[in-house]
């Protein structure tokens, strides 16, 4: 076989790519180490590793491990391709297969109020429901005007893009115009996302609710615009009632019918507080629990995304194992509004589907990473108060564990397993590029503590070596390590 020029890009930096592959390339061979999640509490570690993605569909084509050339598996693929057809990139310059740098999956974030995002770190020291009328309610209705939407939106974007969330499950504002300014922004971005008008008309401000026929009126505007004029395979619709409090009978009722004409997932809250949950325990008296309200209200299904969770029954765990719904765990919020703390552990060893949420504003942050770290931490503290030895092991996630959450948890929690989450021939190239070398990371690697061997034995020092680094990067890493992000193959995020 003839040899095959091939467009490399080169740079003297530790990190180099370039925004745009040349015209006419049929597949981008991404070269380097990967680490992902496939499965709760696996770490899958491979190295040195051509990962061939289709240039139109972003879809993965082939992943090939232990390669020494990058154009040859392009070619082991498919023996047609020529010199034009090929792109490659690499992640490191001294070392191809460099150990301080690799792709991760694109995280996930399952729960977060868009509309929300200048108040980040704002708390007072409230609670819950105070929380919400005191700071929320009021920066909610203030992005009616289209301006502030934009300014908003347009943040919140690029600062999940900038931590390398690829996808993101997003409250916005009752007012269905701005939410299509974030439909749009998310598009113009690159980012995956659904879009939820919050829809509330009891218990809220007077300035900040609606009826029930102008919520309806409004999701069916934002829904019709989303599917229709902005015809985005990355953007989708999500039902969204703020929570029980906010919603009477007929609104969801309503909004269970709109959810199955169209076919739409549902996200809400769900056992965030203690007086949340007595206040829905006196609205609903005819249900059992707060979870019954969304099941009798035909709000509960395998679609369904339910923040928080911290403060189930048994009987509630029950029924969210029965209708297949998802958890989104929000950690930061829970402890910045004390709410409590979410048993994860033992609601994954039941069979419950978890994700991990930010919920800006309520947490302080949109990095996922950082509440994957919180959420380990958060289940040290429950096995704290846990005084049977066995039972104190029950409780704690491992590293492994809450990137799962960040990632894979999150795909299955809003139905994408198929799509995104890992890195598996056929699934679509959600990525991000890690640099733990990257200049003023607050990661730090001494020489013995690298891995130089190309292969490495699955219980090996080597393989506990990339671990620990693995580790390293959960406990110490941010934004500045993340170099690139790609979603769908496109890169929507480079850190130069």
């Amino acid at each position: 076989m003839a040899p095959v020029t091939i467009n490399m890009v080169k740079s003297e930096e530790s990190f180099i790519d370039e925004p745009f592959h040349p015209e006419g390339v049929k597949i981008i061979v991404h070269y380097g180490n990967l680490i992902d999640t496939p499965e709760l509490g696996q770490l899958r570690i491979r190295l040195k590793c051509a990962v061939g993605i289709c240039s139109t569909s972003g879809v993965i084509l082939f992943i090939e491990e232990g390669c020494d050339d990058p154009v040859i598996a392009a070619l082991n693929y498919d023996r047609y391709l020529k010199d034009i057809d090929i792109h490659v990139i690499f992640n490191s310059v001294s070392d191809p297969a460099g150990k301080d740098s690799f792709y991760f999956p694109g995280f996930v974030d399952t729960h977060i109020h868009a509309s929300q995002y200048p108040n980040c770190g704002i708390f007072g020291n409230s609670t819950l429901l105070d929380w919400l009328d005191t700071y929320t309610f009021p920066l909610e209705s203030s992005l009616n005007d289209e301006n502030i939407a934009a300014l908003t939106y347009d943040a919140v974007i690029s600062q999940t893009l900038k931590h390398g969330t690829t996808c993101a499950s997003y409250f916005t504002t009752i007012d269905s115009n701005s939410s299509k300014i974030m439909a749009d922004l998310c598009k113009s971005k690159g980012q995956r996302a659904f879009i939820g008008k919050v829809c509330m008309n009891q218990h809220s401000p007077s300035y900040y609710q609606e009826t029930i026929e102008e919520c309806k009126d409004a999701s069916l505007d934002l829904i019709e615009y989303i599917l229709k004029d902005l015809n985005s395979p990355l953007i989708k619709p999500i039902i969204t009632p703020r929570f029980a409090i906010t919603c009477s009978s007929a609104l969801m009722d309503s909004l269970s019918e709109v959810a199955e004409e169209f076919d739409l997932p549902i996200q809400t809250h769900l056992n965030e507080n203690d007086s949340e949950i007595a206040f829905v325990k006196e609205l609903f008296k005819d249900c059992h629990s707060y979870t019954d309200v969304y099941h009798k209200h035909g709000l509960l299904n395998g679609k369904t995304v339910l923040a928080h969770c911290i403060h189930l029954e048994d009987s509630e765990i029950e029924l969210l194992k029965k209708s297949s719904a998802g958890i989104s765990h929000c950690p930061i919020s829970n402890s910045s509004l004390t709410s409590g703390e979410c048993r994860v552990k033992e609601l994954l060893n039941y069979g419950l589907k978890v994700s991990l949420g930010s919920d800006v504003s309520g947490g302080f942050t949109v990095s996922i990473l950082e509440n994957a770290r919180q959420a380990l931490l958060v289940s040290r503290h429950r096995a704290m108060s846990v005084e049977d030895p066995e039972r104190k092991e029950e409780c704690k996630l491992s590293v492994a564990e809450v990137l799962y959450l960040a990632t894979m948890g999150g795909a299955k929690v809003l139905n994408l397993s198929d799509k995104i989450g890992s890195f598996d021939v056929g699934k679509e190239f959600d990525a991000q590029l890690i640099d733990l070398s990257t200049k003023g990371s607050n990661v730090s690697i001494f020489p013995w503590q690298k891995v130089t061997n190309d292969k490495i034995q699955p219980n090996g020092k080597d393989r506990i070596k990339l671990e620990n680094i693995v580790a390293k990067w959960l406990f110490n890493g941010d934004d500045r390590n993340v170099k690139s992000v790609w979603v769908r193959g496109k890169l929507c995020h480079q850190n130069l």
